[in-house]
């Protein structure tokens, strides 16, 4: 009895097997992913440049925002410096994360200036930031992303290495609380 079932289940194994072969094949791959470059011309709807040219605009005023921070920051952390190092606190590595960070700053303001004169133009946009001219708004979009992207590079990360270098420093030079009775 067991040899039968056996038997018929190994047929009927056979047959599903046979079908699925005869059957059209379906690439269960997925379709490969677009590059990062910007969309072709005729995907971007009128309202979709409206959106990146907001977000990007928005993300022009915050960066700039930052920069200006930047510098009160690093002299906030030199101050810092100094005061750690009267203490005989060997603060090398925050120094040398506050170098590389005001050496980004220097290289991203230029970037960062250059892309002014993409936003005070608008070409391709009104005030209110509505396409009026298609070709324009696109190229517009591109180069105002292009130059976010290079303030992005120029500045590398500098900003959170020096962050996470003031934390760490902070961390092994906590002052011990005293404890409560």
């Amino acid at each position: 009895m067991i040899f039968k079932s056996i038997f018929v289940l190994r047929r009927v194994l056979l047959a599903v097997l046979i079908t699925g072969l005869a059957l059209p094949v379906r690439s269960g791959l997925a379709a490969p992913l677009h590059d990062q470059g910007d969309p072709p011309q005729e995907r971007l709807s009128n309202e979709r440049l409206e959106q990146i040219w907001t977000r990007e605009t928005a993300l022009y005023e915050r960066t700039g925002t930052l920069l200006e921070r930047g510098e009160t920051l690093s002299t906030r952390v030199e101050a810092a410096i100094q005061k750690a190092e009267q203490r005989g606190i060997d603060t090398s590595a925050v120094r040398a994360a506050l170098e590389a960070f005001t050496s980004a700053l220097q290289d991203a303001r230029p970037i960062y200036q250059s892309a002014h004169g993409i936003v005070q133009s608008h070409q391709g946009f009104n005030e209110s930031g509505q396409v009026t001219e298609r070709a324009r708004a696109i190229e517009t979009v591109r180069d105002l992303g292009a130059k976010l992207r290079q303030v992005k590079a120029a500045l590398g990360g500098t900003g959170q290495a020096l962050r996470q270098a003031v934390q760490a420093l902070w961390e092994a030079n906590r002052p011990e609380r005293a404890p409560v009775p």
